[in-house]
Formats: C-alpha cells, structure tokens, sequence
C-alpha cells in the first residue's frame, strides 16, 4: 500500500508555503525596523561630526568676543558626550543598540580618546579666557591651535565611525534581501511543485474514473480486467475496494456459467428419461416386462432427481454469492 497521501501531500505544500510567505513578512518587517534604527544611529553619528565643528565655531566666536559665557559651549559638549555615550552602550528608549562589531567598538574607542584630548583643551581654553592675567595670551593662543588640531582628527576619527555604520547597515541589508530573494525563489519552485502534483492527482482520479465507467458500460459478460494505478494511497484503496468487486463479479460469472451448465445437463437427462420411458411402454408385453420396466424407470427418475437436486443447490450458491455481491454495493 502506497504511503503517499493526497490530504499529506496538500498539507505539506500548504505548510511550507506558510512558513515560506511567514518567513518574507517577518524579514520584511526586521529590515524595516533595523533600517529605521540604523537610521537614528547614523544621524547620532552624523551629528557628532557636527557637534565638533559647532564647538570649534563657538571657541572662536567667543575669543573674538572676549566672552566669558560658556553656556551655549558647555551645552555642546554635554550632548557630544550623551551622544557618544549612547554609541557605546546603546538606547532601548532610541532603540540603538550598542556597538554591534568589535570594529565599530574600536573605533567608538579612539573616538573616546580623541575627545578626552579635545575636551581638556576646551576646559584650558575656559580657564585661560576667564583668567584676567595678560601673561595667559600667548597660552590662550597656542590652546586655540591645540583646539583646532584636535578638531581635526575628532572630526576624522567621527566620519570614520559614521562610514562604518553605514557599511555594517548596507552589509545587513544586503544579507535580508539575498535572503529574501532565497525564499521568494523556494516560493516558487513550491508553487511550481505543487502545480505539478495537483495535476498529477487530477490525472490518476481521472484515470479511475474513466476504469469506473468502462465497467458500467461493459458491453458484454465477459471477465473484467483488475485494476492497476501507480497513485496517492486513497486512490489505490478505491482502486483496491474495485479490484475486489470485479473479482467477487468474475466469481459469480464463473458460478452462474457452471449452473447453467448443470441445468442443461438436467434437461438432457429429462429428455432421456422422457424418450426411454415411451420405449418401455413401447415394448411392454405382460405385466412381469411392465414391472420390470418400472423399476428399471423408477431408477432412471431417482437418478434424474438427484442430478435436479444438484442442480437447485448450485442455483441456490449462485443466489448467495449474488446477495453478498448486492450487500456490497449497499
């Protein structure tokens, strides 16, 4: 018996094309949310390059104020630190994770280092300025050349981590949408399978149909041939339960064919009997040759009834055999 199910076969294709279109939808949805956060950690990044160049404007445009209000300066410096702080350990309320390679780790470190130096530059250039001791000119000025140059490598070492970010987001994305492509090719090579299994279905119920109608059109008595199709296992099981009532027909074909026989052998024998009695009374002289010859008949009629009685009891087999064939098509 064939282990191959319509019903398993359909579900199987059913599952796995869930999972395939579950699988795509889930990616979709994680690739725009990864999108979305790696958008806000770019702009984070982004803006710590702009936040070295706005402090590094502030220092200047202050010195040519001879300001001492380091308000708007010390409030640029708070958010490069939450901002790089941020970078590093993560945001859940952002949704920023913390640095996701170990190269982007290292490189939120130099960072980290070059804003140390940047920043003892800007706590010596508010010293200097609100120090009201002229000798603290030519300091101020050589910090103001320190504060540029460590500008320049934060701003290097910052546009660096903003192109890592960039690289790791774009590798990421590539990776979902190969992915993606993967699925949405195993999508169709499913559709395509199971296009081929429903017409091979299709093609073996027709084919047991068609069988099922040759055999009602049977156009004489003679045998039927069984059943035999390579297919799913509940078309095999009708063809089987078929098989079955074609050989329960052939058998009751086979009995009724030797009944008939029996019932003309019966008939030939009356007609022997028949013709053997009108010779007796034919030759019949004296009443010793009449009881003779009845006798003689008499045992020709006993002989003759046991053949009828064979004969009933074969018609009565053939009675049961077609019963059980019209129970089983009930």
């Amino acid at each position: 018996m064939k282990t191959r199910k319509i019903s398993t076969k359909i579900k199987t294709i059913g599952v796995i094309f869930f999972l395939l279109m579950l699988s795509i939808l889930l990616t979709s949805i994680y690739l725009n949310q990864k999108n979305s956060k790696d958008a806000a950690t770019i702009h984070i990044a982004s803006n710590q390059s702009v936040l070295t160049q706005k402090i590094s404007k502030i220092v200047f445009y202050t010195k040519q104020a001879n300001s001492t209000s380091f308000s708007a300066l010390n409030q640029a410096i708070k958010e490069f630190s939450d901002n790089l702080r941020t970078l590093k350990l993560g945001n859940l309320s952002l949704g920023i994770v913390k640095t996701p390679t170990q190269t982007i780790f290292q490189q939120v470190s130099k960072i980290e280092s070059s804003w140390k130096m940047f920043k003892n530059n800007l706590d010596t250039y508010k010293k200097l300025s609100i120090s009201k001791d002229k000798n603290n000119k030519v300091l101020l000025d050589q910090n103001i050349v320190d504060i540029f140059k460590s500008n320049i490598l934060l701003l290097e070492e910052t546009e660096q981590l903003i192109n890592l970010y960039i690289l790791y987001s774009e590798e990421k994305i590539n990776s979902i949408k190969n992915f993606q492509y993967f699925a949405a090719l195993l999508l169709l090579i499913l559709i395509s399978y199971g296009f081929t299994q429903f017409k091979q279905i299709e093609s073996h119920a027709q084919e047991f149909l068609n069988y099922s109608k040759e055999i009602i059109e049977n156009p004489d008595n003679t045998h039927l041939k069984t059943m035999n199709i390579d297919a799913e296992s509940e078309i095999v099981e009708a063809t089987d339960t078929l098989n079955c009532f074609i050989k329960k027909v052939n058998s009751a074909m086979d009995y009724s064919a030797g009944a008939i026989e029996q019932s003309k052998n019966a008939s030939s024998k009356l007609e022997e009997i028949t013709d053997e009695f009108d010779k007796v009374l034919d030759e019949l002289k004296d009443s010793t040759q009449i009881t003779k010859h009845l006798d003689k008949s008499e045992d020709m009629v006993i002989e003759s009834t046991e053949e009828l009685i064979n004969s009933t009891k074969k018609l009565q087999k053939l009675k049961d055999e077609l019963d059980k064939l019209l129970n089983s098509l009930t």
